[in-house]
């Protein structure tokens, strides 16, 4: 008979009294954050919680003046950003990264050319790149946008942009997903279509998301940290957080039902 350690969910990625201070100022204060496999954990909170600085120094764009991160078991906290997406931690941006002159099926091969380490022969004759449509075109069919294949990135929807980005981001194969607020300036229609895909790309992926659309997070994510002036506030799914006086005092004038 296993015991409750052995079939506890393996965490991939995990943060120790992470601190990170500015000329003084402490953006984050000792968190300690668990990200357990399979699981969509979202980190939320008040503008000003420290979300974008934890998110920034889990993904190694900062270094963290205290504390440390592991990956996998591996400690990451002096890595590169480029180290750790080639290891599988990989992030994608508030903004929409892709080339706008280019098609939607070219961004996505880009990313998978990368990945093989033949990214360069982008310069190449179509021909030669070829290789790399049907995996690419697969991809494209996984987020819905296969009947975009061959439009310009810059003739896509900003939402179809973003789900462009994802696109390119599990070209990399990541194992453990990073967003920086998926959702951001989406139209209601590409919200619910998004957050369809996040909970699909979730059934065999990690994902570790900043979001501010709590209607979304209550409804995608199975483990929510709540952070308030740079420290974790609570810990649990939503129904946990949602109830917690602390929460609801730290989102002001908002009731239990919609935090």
């Amino acid at each position: 008979m296993k015991t409750e350690e052995q079939v506890a969910p393996e965490v991939v990625l995990e943060a120790s009294h992470l601190t990170k201070s500015f000329s003084g100022f402490v953006a984050v204060n000792d968190v300690s954050i668990k990200v357990k496999k399979g699981a969509i954990h979202a980190l939320i909170g008040p503008n000003g919680a420290g979300k974008t600085t934890t998110f920034n120094l889990l993904t190694k764009f900062i270094q963290p003046t205290s504390g440390t991160i592991k990956f996998m078991g591996q400690d990451i906290t002096r890595e590169q950003p480029t180290e750790i997406a080639r290891m599988g931690l990989v992030r994608s941006f508030q903004i929409s990264a892709v080339f706008p002159h280019m098609t939607a099926l070219e961004n996505v091969r880009l990313a998978v050319q990368k990945r093989h380490g033949d990214w360069l022969n982008f310069l190449y004759s179509s021909r030669r790149n070829s290789q790399y449509n049907d995996e690419a075109m697969a991809l494209l069919k996984s987020v819905g946008l296969e009947s975009y294949a061959y439009h310009p990135a810059s003739d896509l929807s900003y939402g179809r942009k973003r789900t462009l980005e994802l696109a390119t981001t599990l070209a990399l194969e990541p194992k453990v997903l990073l967003l920086d607020e998926p959702m951001a300036g989406m139209a209601h229609e590409d919200i619910d279509r998004v957050a369809n895909i996040i909970r699909e790309i979730g059934r065999s992926r990690t994902i570790l998301m900043v979001e501010h659309n709590l209607s979304v997070v209550s409804t995608l994510c199975t483990t929510i940290t709540v952070l308030a002036r740079g420290r974790v506030l609570a810990e649990g799914d939503y129904q946990t957080v949602a109830t917690d006086e602390r929460v609801i005092e730290a989102y002001i004038g908002t009731s239990p039902a919609h935090v």
